[in-house]
């Protein structure tokens, strides 16, 4: 038995005989729970952010209020109060030439962020819109926010960035399909 990798067996861990404990199959070990925690350590940010993004889409698609070009709670009455505090004012500027469709396209966007995050289809694609969205949400909402580390998107876009680099390599779609491409193009070659 050994306890630094959690494996049982009667050789070392590499021996086809031993049981992982962890998962409860038998087989040869994949390496103990740091391993496994090392593996699947993206997966509560992945759960997070699709969530997150999911809810966010959902919640500006169904507010009347925020998809109207001016009013109180409108996405037109967000863009025009921060325009003179944002980094990016001509960004603010293109979203006032019609903010009704802004206010779409952010939704949407975070929609298909969240689900394409959540189920880890085009998951570094989907990483990347999501990083631009919180980064332009940055530059123009929360930038006159002090200190800094006050608003949210700032964290938002550090939390896409080892998405956009990692992608999603376990309980994903993108891993299906790739394990489904490698199995039909050898079976090309037999």
């Amino acid at each position: 038995m050994r306890h630094a990798d959690r494996t049982v067996g009667g050789g070392p861990a590499g021996d086809a005989g031993s049981v992982n404990v962890v998962s409860g199959i038998g087989g040869p070990p994949t390496g103990g729970v740091r391993q496994l925690a090392s593996r699947y350590a993206l997966l509560p940010l992945r759960i997070f952010l699709g969530v997150t993004f999911v809810y966010a889409g959902i919640d500006k698609l169904t507010d009347s209020a925020f998809l109207a070009d001016s009013g109180a709670g409108s996405i037109g009455q967000l863009m025009t109060q921060v325009r003179d505090t944002s980094a990016v004012p001509w960004l603010v500027d293109q979203a006032l030439n019609s903010p009704t469709t802004f206010g779409y396209v952010i939704a949407y966007g975070e929609l298909a962020v969240g689900l394409g995050t959540l189920f880890g289809l085009l998951s570094r694609l989907a990483a990347l819109g999501g990083a631009l969205i919180s980064l332009s949400l940055w530059l123009t909402v929360s930038w006159q926010t002090e200190p800094y580390y006050y608003g949210n998107d700032l964290a938002y876009l550090m939390a896409w960035l080892p998405l956009v680099l990692a992608g999603a390599p376990h309980l994903s779609l993108d891993t299906a399909w790739s394990k489904h491409r490698r199995r039909q193009s050898s079976q090309l070659f037999t």
